[in-house]
Order: structure tokens, then C-alpha cells, then sequence
């Protein structure tokens, strides 16, 4: 008996076996017991080619779906990887998982304040934790850019691979969760007059499901998922992830390795100084336009027609901290819930046409600071986007009298 489970394919169909069984209502627990009792440990590429011969065997992808989580829970502990490849720093599997650690910290921080509401008497004041479930529901909300870029970097190199199943078993997965914290949103939302008896139960009946949702996927990515995609694609395809992963974004984290494989022609994949960027009046090399932004005098942030935030400068004194993270994040995210009505106003009239511009200035730290925002508009008016632009006046606001270019050769006092 031992050297039939020993044996690969045996192992596969015990592992199959296991997972129909699951199909057929056996508790997940139960069956857990059972794999580490007949084999250990299961490879974790064994967990993907099984999940893909039974969709190919015609179980629905949708009750594949359905039970995802009931798998998961069965194979949790339960799945060898001590042949899996370690991803590089810079690598994007490491960001992947660095990204992981940064939503770990914000959904134990949710499950603490879930402890907290659980315990508040029925007639509590909830408005501060309320706030402080918002903030923390608002970061988790940036998973949306880790799910884009499996989706439409990752999946499409594995299904050139021939893996097909996984992917949209996963992407279904990530449905669901966005349909969760949707429903999550929306619900805090509402939250001012909400009493304690009511948060309590939209903790259990909305908040929990969401941010499980979310903790679950984490699981299948790090045990699954990118172990496969590792072994998988080459060091080219991952370099192509690499290069094009910043235009969608980084969640709650941003990567601060390059990484480069040493690959030919990796260096030429995205030859930037080969780029030229026309323009009507002229053009530039994408290095020459980059310093061009990050040496102007102001700071610049750019967000699209859509509300997500796309660019912003990099000069060497920043007025107000950004980092990558930012990039592919909806703007009301970003900011406090106090002022996010403030900045949907200031959007719309820009959208809808009644203001170009909006100013305002503050003291920060005895520095006279200007902020504006400026409507984007095409050449026929339409609306594509908004630039937010921020400046430093204490100095200039200073200035008194004049001085003539054929004074740079003085001394300055």
C-alpha cells in the first residue's frame, strides 16, 4: 500500500477523491485528516493539475467556485512546499507578497475592532470606531489593484502555459470578494446615527464576509497560486510583468528593489531612451519628461476621468507624502472620511462643467502652502480628469523689488 502512495499518480487520484468528496458534502476537517494520514503532505502543484482535470472532466466550474473555500480550508496545513522557488526582492511575486503582509496587518486590525464592537453595550456611542473601521475598510478597498494585476499581467502567461482552470476559478473568487466589500462600503457608509446593536450586526452580516473573502485568497495565492506561477513562466514573461506592473498599481505597498533577469535583450524589452513622446509642439524621451516633472517647482498629481489616481511627480521635496501605492487607487480613498464629501463635490462640478479650477491655501509647520485643482478638458471640452497642483509660496510670498537676469553673476547676500 505504502508504495502506491508513494506514487505520484496515485497520490493525484487519492487527492482528487479527497476533493469530490468535498463535492459531495464531507466536512472539510474530516477530509483534511484523511490527506495527512494517506500522504502527508500534498505537493501544491498537484492541488492545481487535479482542480484543472476535474473541470476538464466536466465538474462545473461554477460548483468548483462555490466550494473554493471548502478546499481551502481542507488543504489548509496541509500543502508541501518545501520545493517551491523563492521569488527575488523586486521580483513580482515578492511584491505580491509583501503586499500580502501590508493587507494582513489592515484585516487583524479589522478583526481587533470587530473584538471591540462585539463587546459595547447596545446603547454605545460607535461614531469614533466607526470612523476607524471606515479608515482601515478604505485600505483593504486597494486590493483591487493586487487583483488586477493577477488578472491582467498573471493569468493571461498561465493560460499561455495551458493553465486555464485556476485562473478563472480565481478570478471568479475575486469577484466575489470585490462584491463583498462593496456591499461593506456601502454599508459603513450610513454609519452616522447607526447604534451599537446595529453595527454589531452589520460587523457580522456584511463586514466579517468581506474581509474573510480577502484573507482566504491570500491562503491560495501563497500556497498555491504563485509556487505554480514560479515554476511556470520564465524569467522573459515575469519581466514583462514587471515592467508593466506600475501602470496598474501597487496595494498598500510600494516596491522599493528593481529587479532585472539576466535574460538577453532584457535591458531592451523597454528601451525608454529609443521612446520618443510627440507632442504637438515637440517631443522628449520619456527620461528628458520625467526630470522635466520631477524638477518643476511644484508638486503634480493627476487623476483620471474615473476618479483614479494615475501619476504624480517625484521632485526631491514633496509637500505632501506619495508613494506608488497611490497609483491605480480611487481619489476618495485617499482621503479622510471628513473631507471625501468635498472632493466628490469639486469633482462633479468639474465633470458637469460649472468650475475650472478650485483654490485653497494653508499654514503647515509656518509654510505658506497653495493648493489647486484644475478641470482637464480635450479639445472639444470634454472632461479627462483632474490635476492637482501644490506649491510652496513661503519664499516667493516674500519677495520684494526686483532682480534682473544680469544679476546672476552677483554675489548673493
Amino acid at each position: 500500500m505504502s508504495e502506491l502512495i508513494n506514487n505520484a499518480q496515485k497520490k493525484k487520484e487519492l487527492l482528487k477523491h479527497a476533493i469530490l468528496q468535498l463535492h459531495g458534502g464531507q466536512a472539510p476537517e474530516t477530509v483534511r485528516l484523511q490527506l495527512i494520514r494517506l500522504l502527508g503532505q500534498v505537493p501544491y502543484n498537484d492541488v492545481v493539475e487535479v482542480e484543472q482535470q476535474l473541470i476538464a472532466e466536466g465538474l462545473p466550474q461554477e460548483e468548483v467556485l462555490k466550494l473554493c473555500d471548502v478546499h481551502t480550508a481542507a488543504l489548509s496545513g496541509a500543502i508541501d512546499l518545501r520545493d517551491a522557488k523563492e521569488a527575488p526582492a523586486g521580483h513580482p511575486v515578492h511584491t505580491f507578497k509583501q503586499e500580502n503582509r501590508a493587507l494582513a496587518r489592515e484585516l487583524q486590525k479589522m478583526n481587533e475592532l470587530f473584538e471591540k464592537v462585539k463587546s459595547l453595550s447596545d446603547d454605545s456611542d460607535v461614531t469614533d470606531i466607526s470612523n476607524e473601521i471606515r479608515l482601515h475598510l478604505n485600505a483593504i478597498m486597494d486590493v483591487e489593484k493586487h487583483y488586477q494585476r493577477k488578472e491582467n499581467l498573471l493569468f493571461p502567461f498561465l493560460e499561455k502555459h495551458g493553465i486555464t482552470g485556476p485562473p478563472t476559478v480565481m478570478w471568479g473568487k475575486h469577484d466575489e470578494a470585490r462584491e463583498l466589500l462593496n456591499a461593506a462600503v456601502e454599508a459603513m457608509s450610513v454609519t452616522p446615527g447607526m447604534t451599537a446593536e446595529e453595527l454589531k450586526s452589520v460587523v457580522e452580516l456584511v463586514l466579517h464576509p468581506g474581509i474573510d473573502a480577502v484573507d482566504g485568497m491570500i491562503m491560495k495565492e501563497e500556497e498555491i497560486l504563485f509556487p505554480m506561477c514560479l515554476d511556470k513562466l520564465t524569467e522573459a514573461e515575469w519581466y514583462e510583468i514587471y515592467t508593466q506592473s506600475s501602470e496598474i498599481g501597487f496595494c498598500l505597498y510600494d516596491p522599493t528593489d528593481d529587479w532585472k533577469p539576466e535574460i538577453p535583450g532584457a535591458a531592451a524589452i523597454h528601451d525608454e531612451d529609443s521612446m520618443r513622446i510627440k507632442l504637438t509642439s515637440g517631443s522628449f524621451t520619456i527620461p528628458e519628461l520625467q526630470a522635466i516633472l520631477n524638477t518643476i517647482p511644484f508638486d503634480l498629481t493627476y487623476v483620471d476621468r474615473d476618479d483614479t489616481v494615475r501619476y504624480f511627480t517625484q521632485g526631491r521635496e514633496r509637500i505632501f507624502a506619495r508613494n506608488r501605492a497611490i497609483i491605480g487607487r480611487k481619489v476618495q480613498l485617499c482621503h479622510p472620511p471628513s473631507s471625501v464629501n468635498i472632493v466628490q463635490k469639486i469633482l462633479d462640478d468639474f465633470k458637469s462643467g460649472n468650475r475650472q479650477s478650485a483654490a485653497f491655501w494653508i499654514d503647515m509647520n509656518g509654510r505658506f502652502i497653495h493648493i489647486e485643482y484644475f478641470a482637464l478638458r480635450g479639445e472639444n471640452g470634454d472632461y479627462l480628469g483632474t490635476l492637482e497642483v501644490s506649491q510652496d509660496l513661503t519664499e516667493k510670498r516674500a519677495l520684494k523689488g526686483e532682480k534682473r537676469i544680469l544679476a546672476y553673476n552677483q554675489t548673493e547676500a
